[in-house]
């Protein structure tokens, strides 16, 4: 009996951990701000006006599986190819809700 509920336990851990919570309001209103001072620049309204095809728009994101706060956060720290690494300049929670930001935006389709 104990092992079955150590094994409905760990099942129930590993099902929770792949579930993302939705970011909070004030991280989206913090990752506006920090977009705004940071990324608009290159990001207007999720363009991209270096490279046009990868944008922020959530097609594009997903086409290049960058579509989960994992995949942002990680960019945004290191950066890739024309996209500067941010993690000299903002913190791990600014890091954090700049891509809850962006994911939120991209699903209302940056309006």
């Amino acid at each position: 009996m104990k092992k079955l509920l150590a094994m409905i336990l760990v099942t129930f851990l590993l099902l929770i951990s792949t579930f993302t919570l939705p970011a909070s309001a004030a991280e989206t209103v913090n990752g506006e701000q920090i977009f705004s001072v940071h990324c608009a620049g290159c990001h207007i309204n999720g363009g991209n006006i270096v490279r046009r095809g990868k944008n922020l728009k959530k097609q594009a994101l997903k086409k290049y599986g960058m579509d989960s706060i994992e995949a942002i956060t990680s960019i945004v720290t290191n950066g890739k190819n024309n996209m500067s690494a941010y993690k000299d300049r903002l913190t791990e929670q600014q890091i954090q809700n700049v891509a809850a930001y962006v994911l939120e935006q991209a699903q209302k389709d940056w309006r």
